[in-house]
């Protein structure tokens, strides 16, 4: 028997965010002031532009098992808006990218100490102009740091990627390009940073080529100087499609954990490796193990996003189908 099919018997369902009428989308999930904040985007489809999309919070006082009243974070009639990464300042507020697809692009940065109210406290309109910024990171001697891509989703050598850095908390952020003029096959999209002291960061990204390309590989991304230069190399990771990824480093342990979701099959997966064993070899990850499942409805399924609470990791995505999808959250444990 496939090992994906056996391995689910005993697989429970995930805890339900929320599941309104219309199309749940594209969550992200933080710790803040004891609970858990889930923010994402609810529209009526799967697209980025259409005017009634808007950006939605909740917050959970027990794990994920209740959920208060869901706040509106933006919702205006000029932009399509969407979650699109999350963090913390430095002084341990959230911190919510929102992308605006409107008569023109921008991306707004929203911040909220309590999880419920949120003020934009930035908003940018870089060239190249991403098509997603990502989570934050702290970076020492740089300050915050994401990554960002920018590109068409075409055959064309027209895209590009780098990172946002900002020296002020967020309020100002200067834009570095790393790799430009890149096609398809070779652009690493929805990249996911942890910093791992001593000027080393590791991400992993995904991948936007055809189910049977050779190419169809996560990305790692490795910097040994604050995210000055970065290494591009391919993984052993394939048993993905359009998979984004989502990265918990335990200090303790050494672990490096890679969550994502296998679109088309239905699967939330997880790959766990010890950090010095796969920096500078990005083809020795292990196999995955099993974590959570959800709707096998191709791109109407996806989209992990996973926090750490001690031992806890809260993972969240979206699962449905063409006109409505969920946002759930899996709560999966780490190893000791």
């Amino acid at each position: 028997m496939d090992k994906d099919i056996s391995s689910l018997a005993e697989v429970p369902s995930p805890l339900i965010v929320q599941d309104a009428k219309g199309y749940n989308s594209w969550p992200f999930v933080q710790t803040l002031g004891g609970g858990l904040v889930c923010a994402y985007s609810r529209g009526e489809r799967h697209s980025i532009d259409e005017r009634t999309r808007g950006v939605y919070a909740r917050m959970s006082m027990d794990g994920g098992k209740t959920w208060a009243a869901e706040s509106t974070v933006v919702n205006t009639p000029d932009y399509g808006e969407s979650a699109i990464g999350k963090g913390l300042d430095e002084n341990g507020a959230m911190l919510l990218w929102v992308r605006c697809v409107g008569a023109d692009w921008k991306h707004d940065l929203y911040r909220s100490a309590d999880g419920v109210n949120f003020e934009k406290i930035a908003s940018l309109r870089p060239d190249p102009m991403p098509m997603q910024i990502t989570d934050v990171i702290h970076v020492p001697t740089v300050g915050l740091m994401c990554f960002w891509f920018a590109g068409r989703y075409r055959d064309l050598p027209e895209n590009a990627w780098g990172t946002l850095v900002s020296a002020d908390n967020g309020r100002t952020w200067k834009q570095n390009v790393m790799e430009a003029n890149l096609p398809k096959a070779d652009w690493p999209t929805e990249q996911c940073g942890i910093y791992l002291g001593d000027g080393r960061i590791i991400a992993i990204t995904r991948c936007e080529v055809c189910d049977d390309c050779p190419q169809r590989r996560q990305f790692q991304l490795q910097s040994n100087d604050f995210g000055k230069t970065w290494t591009k190399m391919r993984t052993n990771i394939g048993d993905v499609k359009i998979s984004t990824p989502s990265l918990i480093y335990d200090v303790a342990t050494g672990l490096l954990y890679n969550y994502y979701y296998h679109r088309g099959k239905g699967f939330l997966k997880r790959r766990v490796v010890s950090l010095e064993k796969i920096w500078d070899h990005p083809t020795d990850w292990p196999d995955f193990e099993l974590v959570a499942t959800g709707s096998a409805n191709d791109h109407h399924a996806g989209n992990v996003n996973v926090i750490a609470a001690g031992d806890v990791h809260y993972c969240t995505y979206y699962s449905g189908d063409e006109n409505n999808t969920a946002v759930v959250m899996y709560p999966s444990f780490g190893r000791s």
